[in-house]
């Protein structure tokens, strides 16, 4: 069974979670909610998530997300940690981010060939969309709404010559999902939008996997202390689901926020990366 299918049960078992979490279902609830035996339950959970179900529940806690904040691990310090030069080298050893020009964004994409084909991964399908110099747009997709996600790109880039297929910069994409980074060939990123949303997405860059950030903490690193609505305005509006990990933002209190995709993901995005960050073998 493939990975995306195991994160089809995973995510209902967190739905399912998060809207009972105070009665704490034990693993037969979880399992009957999924429509599956407790015995099969926790061997698909344990393929899709590297450790059982008990133990990825604890990283989706009100608790655990208060720890990773508690930790203060700000960009310059995982730097540091990781014998780097500079807070931008962190994650610009694998994904960089090239914003499109002035006059690409103004006509929609006139001058543009954009691929675009759905895969399979880790979390789910996704439809990706590349130009020559890179990933432009990367969302999630249900299986009921494939249409509905060409014709959000085809709004994004209404200019743009749109074309079925994958290429390169799709499949260096695709081997981030799943992955810890480590060994990953580059990623590069093409993207539409403000100076302001250019430099939020950036920073999100920096934040590692496994880490968390704040709002605030990202409007601080900007020079921008009282503009944490702003930035979660630009995080809302992330073209590029977790190659830029929009997920790794939550509120102050340690409670998940907002996620275009869904709260289910998020949370799994989260407890995915920190099992992995856990393991000694990640």
């Amino acid at each position: 069974m493939p990975a995306s299918t195991h994160y089809q049960r995973v995510a209902w078992a967190i739905r399912y979670l998060q809207q009972h979490h105070q009665e704490q279902p034990s693993l037969s609830e979880l399992a009957a909610a999924v429509h599956l035996s407790p015995a099969h339950f926790q061997r698909i959970f344990t393929a899709w998530a590297g450790v059982s179900p008990k133990k990825f529940l604890q990283y989706l806690t009100l608790e655990h997300a208060r720890s990773l904040l508690a930790e203060n691990a700000t960009v310059e310090e995982a730097a540091s940690a990781s014998g780097l030069s500079g807070t931008g080298r962190l994650h610009d050893l694998f994904i960089t981010l090239d914003g499109m020009t002035p006059g690409e964004f103004r006509r929609g994409g006139a001058t543009l060939q954009i691929r675009t084909a759905i895969h399979e991964t880790h979390f789910g399908r996704v439809r990706i969309a590349s130009t020559a110099r890179g990933i432009c747009s990367l969302s999630f997709v249900d299986y009921d709404n494939e249409s509905a996600s060409l014709e959000r790109l085809e709004r994004r880039f209404p200019n743009a010559a749109l074309t079925r297929g994958t290429d390169a910069h799709q499949q260096a994409a695709l081997r981030c999902f799943g992955g810890t980074g480590r060994g990953l060939g580059p990623v590069q990123l093409h993207l539409q939008g403000s100076p302001f949303q250019l430099k939020v997405w950036e920073s999100l860059l920096r934040i590692p996997s496994g880490r968390l950030a704040t709002y605030a903490q990202i409007a601080g690193e900007l020079g921008r202390p009282g503009a944490a609505r702003a930035v979660g305005t630009a995080i809302g509006s992330n073209p590029v689901a977790v190659l830029i990990p929009c997920h790794r933002v939550i509120r102050s209190s340690g409670a998940l926020g907002g996620y275009r995709w869904g709260l289910p993901r998020k949370a799994a995005l989260i407890g995915w990366e920190s099992a992995q960050r856990a393991s000694p073998e990640a």
